[in-house]
């Protein structure tokens, strides 16, 4: 593999761990509150398709992204209902808004549009256009740095670059702030929060709000930025890998990044089976290599990557004491 390949690749792995990147985020508020999230799958894929309609409607981009947040908002607060107010099981509620986002994204498209549960091609101001950084035509001709800064971190739209820095400001709110600190302990001990006056249920409603954005974020991004449109399941599991990101990096922002990165490189290369047919001297089934982020997904979840323990109060309503 040559540099000019590595660098292909690098960028490929920018564009596709994006959405992982945000999902992931978003399950790491959900769950640090308590709340495990499996429909972070359904959250993404509600904003596909809330974004795509819209845009495709307006011709706005930004009206597109602002409509995705507001659906999977919606889905995260009905998940907040279940799990929060009353109590109920939070993996069947999220595996519940998986199965009822698989089925209502296309009958809304369908019902607007009348092409098979899509929506039609973005294309201009209804996509994200790429944003070239500062001095990246400058810079291009030194060697290694130039093209790893102009054609890998440059040219990307803008929730590429948004997603990026969400990983600082969450590790700060996490890890600097009071809220931080109660959204965290909520997630260890509410009985603890509960009795300094702190109110459980506003924190944990927060948090699941934060999740609802995030995963808009990572629904508009698929749909009017890694592809152009809203198509039928077009999340591809990605809500479930970004779970297994999680796991993996262990609850932490720096090592999320890391870690959807690494799925993300594995999704690009497997869209590249010349790079693999000329490291490995054979051909791979191009299956295989669809497989790969799913096989590592299953690795991770298998416990390979050393103990990784979640939140001591997650998944468990919180009962007031009286």
């Amino acid at each position: 593999m040559d540099f000019s390949t590595l660098v292909q690749i690098l960028d490929s792995t920018m564009r596709l761990a994006t959405p992982l990147l945000l999902a992931c985020l978003a399950g790491l508020y959900s769950e640090r509150s308590g709340i495990f999230d499996i429909g972070l799958e359904g959250k993404m894929l509600m904003a596909a398709m809330c974004t795509g309609a819209v845009a495709a409607l307006t011709g706005s981009v930004w009206l597109g992204m602002l409509a995705g947040i507001g659906g999977s908002i919606l889905f995260a607060l009905v998940h907040g209902l279940a799990s929060i107010t009353f109590r109920g099981n939070q993996l069947i509620s999220g595996v519940a808004l998986n199965f009822v986002a698989s089925g209502v994204t296309v009958l809304i498209a369908q019902a607007l549009f009348r092409q098979g549960g899509r929506t039609p091609p973005l294309s201009g101001d209804a996509r994200f256009n790429p944003i070239e950084l500062p001095f990246a035509a400058q810079l291009a001709d030194i060697p290694i740095i130039g093209p790893l800064y102009s054609d890998v971190l440059s040219g990307h739209g803008a929730l590429v670059y948004v997603a990026l820095l969400a990983v600082p400001v969450t590790w700060w709110v996490l890890f600097r702030t009071r809220f931080g600190l109660r959204l965290r302990a909520v997630g260890e001990n509410p009985a603890s929060v509960d009795t300094a006056g702190v109110s459980v249920i506003r924190l944990r409603y927060t948090a699941v709000i934060i999740t609802g954005i995030l995963c808009g974020l990572a629904g508009a991004y698929l749909a009017a930025g890694l592809q152009t449109g809203f198509g039928k399941e077009m999340t591809a599991g990605r809500g479930y890998i970004a779970l297994a990101a999680l796991i993996f990096a262990k609850w932490r922002p720096w090592h999320a990044l890391m870690a959807t990165f690494l799925f993300g490189f594995f999704q690009a290369l497997a869209l590249r089976p010349d790079v693999i047919r000329g490291t490995l001297g054979f051909d791979v089934p191009v299956p295989a290599l669809d497989a790969l982020p799913y096989v590592l997904t299953v690795i991770v979840l298998a416990g390979f990557v050393g103990r990784a323990i979640p939140p001591r109060a997650g998944g468990e309503p919180y009962v007031k004491e009286r």
